[in-house]
């Protein structure tokens, strides 16, 4: 398990002073990210394998939001690993140790040269300390499209700028879900989300919004010409 603490500050706060969903899933991210310096070994074989990890799916169940100038713990734990994926938890605390934030993510073993799938092999699943599978509604990580596209409202197609791009040289995780927050009305409350990862969109890549209104919330599909990016489904509140 590794875990860094945060507190909520003004850059992460919306208009009510409390804390943004983006940055909540900026700080689970962050956390992610870090958590290979707890595992050496782990860290060694994708450094000589020139290998990274990609998230692929992330669901997200909001207990409650934190506000201004809280104190927080992120923590996140691997506890299932296959030779090109592997599950993790990633939960938001409060300071009384209560969780304002459950999520479970499943990320992809990536060739950085080839940006193809690749196998970890058995030694290293084996070295990985395994923790207990945290409790949570978990859901498929699929998301399915309503099959009649008509139902669909397409929207302003959005350019993917520099600020969108990370160190994998292409659009972050959390930005994603920024766009398709923009296109939500105002008093939408969210609950939950679900986001599925499709095809990594780079700079200046024009991502095309179509958005589904369901009887329990609303699924956005940024889709890159005829393919689909990633699709974010958000539970109502």
């Amino acid at each position: 398990m590794y875990s860094l603490n945060y507190k909520v500050t003004t850059s992460t706060c919306d208009s009510e002073g409390r804390l943004k969903l983006y940055s909540a899933l900026q700080m689970m991210q962050d956390c992610s990210e870090m958590w290979i310096d707890s595992e050496p070994g782990v860290k060694r074989y994708f450094e000589e394998q020139n290998m990274t990890q990609l998230l692929a799916s992330r669901q997200v169940e909001i207990i409650r939001v934190p506000e201004y100038k809280e104190q927080l713990t992120v923590t996140t734990s691997v506890y299932g690993m296959k030779p090109m994926f592997g599950f993790r938890n990633t939960f938001i605390y409060d300071a009384e140790g209560q969780p304002c934030y459950r999520t479970w993510s499943m990320g992809a073993f990536v060739d950085k040269s080839e940006g193809k799938l690749k196998r970890v092999d058995a030694a290293t699943i084996a070295s990985m300390k395994l923790k207990q599978q945290l409790e949570m509604n978990y859901k498929d990580r699929r998301i399915i499209l309503p099959k009649d596209e008509s139902a669909g409202e397409k929207c302003v197609p959005v350019r993917v700028q520099r600020a969108d791009i990370d160190y994998n040289r292409h659009m972050n995780n959390a930005n994603y879900i920024r766009i398709a927050m923009e296109l939500l009305p105002e008093d939408f409350k969210v609950k939950g989300l679900r986001v599925e990862y499709r095809v990594a969109a780079k700079l200046d890549d024009m991502l095309l919004p179509t958005i589904y209104r369901m009887d329990n919330g609303i699924i956005v599909s940024l889709s890159i010409g005829t393919e689909v990016s990633a699709i974010i489904e958000f539970e109502r509140g």
